[in-house]
């Protein structure tokens, strides 16, 4: 199994005045944090490798979860550094603990998905990258995929149309070589990356039919915390 790369490193703004003094990783979902409910999904779906993009606040987490011998993974931390690089300057940051081609979760998400399922998906499209879309029609965020016939069209972040009914679900795989040509420490958007490749038809698009939770602002928390008590 690919290693997983956690974005944890942002400021979380949303959540406060829960995280003015802890990072959002360690905001308590169902009686822990909820970095741990995260690393035991990943667990279970066969991750054994995981890299901590972090900055605001990162050496708690590092606190809580050390190596992750303690929950049966390997935990390595990549550290931002003076300031913010953004979601894809992290990533790059991080690609020397990071293999060949790998998972991107960010670290506000809770995904029921199968990991072997999407990385072998990959494998099968020759692409560069992958992105995990939901058909959202503008339900929990604004939608920002046009996908049609099983394909990707277009992610666009920043500027939706209405042929736009998928999101970003959260869970994508890029291989290295899509950041060759972004120089460290450089800020950056992940977002920024996935448009382009789906310019270039070198983004695979994988539609999930179950939801996607997150604790990225008090509703989603609300939410997470429910379904994790069915569960």
């Amino acid at each position: 199994m690919y290693k997983v790369a956690i974005l944890a490193g942002g400021l979380a703004t949303r959540l406060r005045p829960l995280t003015e003094t802890i990072p959002k990783s360690l905001v308590e979902v169902s009686g822990k944090p909820f970095i741990i409910h995260q690393i035991n999904y990943l667990n279970q779906q066969g991750v054994t490798d995981i890299v901590m993009c972090v900055g605001y606040l990162g050496e708690m987490i590092q606190e809580v979860v050390g190596n992750g011998k303690s929950f049966g993974v390997n935990i390595k931390f990549s550290y931002d550094g003076e300031y913010l690089l953004g979601t894809g300057g992290a990533i790059k940051n991080a690609l020397p603990l990071l293999s060949d081609n790998f998972f991107i979760l960010y670290g506000d998400s809770y995904l029921p998905i199968n990991y072997s399922k999407i990385q072998q998906a990959f494998i099968n499209s020759n692409k560069m990258g992958l992105m995990t879309i939901f058909k959202n029609k503008d339900k929990w965020d604004k939608s920002n995929v046009h996908f049609e016939n099983n394909n990707l069209i277009e992610y666009n972040k920043k500027n939706s149309h209405t042929k736009m009914d998928h999101i970003d679900y959260g869970l994508g795989i890029l291989s290295k070589p899509v950041f060759d040509k972004y120089s460290n420490d450089m800020v950056f958007d992940l977002a920024d990356v996935y448009q382009e490749l789906s310019k270039k038809g070198q983004l695979e698009g994988v539609e999930v039919f179950d939801r996607f939770y997150e604790i990225g602002s008090h509703s989603g928390l609300e939410e997470i915390q429910k379904y994790l008590k069915k569960k």
